[in-house]
């Protein structure tokens, strides 16, 4: 009578096979979860460049301070924050003391930036090494 069972070299293949998708799909995942925070990042700078220009529109400049681009007209919520990190301070503002420009920057985690891509005049754009995606004053 022949007994119908896996051998252990079977199931250890198997298992093999299990651990090597397994890796593949979380790494796949994990790209996946960065690119979707990368362009969270992206529209919410939009929506920050899109809400100073609102303000340039209705006050003749754009706004000297945190205090004032945290104003509750422009960002009801407040100033976006990081899709990753709560911390409220994660999208660098640089506003000028004569209110004629500005530049709001966020660290990506997983595009190219396009810091280097910025109108000739805007060089306090970058907050460090790295991937940023900026964008400036459209006046």
């Amino acid at each position: 009578m022949k007994k119908n069972a896996f051998t252990l070299l079977e199931i250890l293949v198997v298992i093999s096979i299990i651990g090597i998708l397994v890796t593949l799909g979380t790494a796949a995942f994990s790209t996946a979860q960065k690119k979707g925070r990368d362009a969270r990042r992206k529209a919410d700078i939009k929506a920050m460049q899109n809400g100073f220009e609102q303000f340039y529109s209705r006050e003749g400049a754009y706004p000297t301070d945190q205090g004032e681009a945290g104003d509750v007209i422009i960002f009801p919520a407040g100033l976006p924050e990081d899709p990753k990190n709560t911390s409220p301070y994660i999208y660098s503002i640089n506003l000028t003391s004569s209110a004629d420009s500005y530049c709001v920057c966020a660290l990506l985690e997983s595009s190219v930036g396009n810091s280097s891509d910025l109108p000739v005049g805007v060089t306090e754009c970058t907050y460090g090494t790295g991937d940023y995606y900026c964008l400036s004053n459209l006046q």
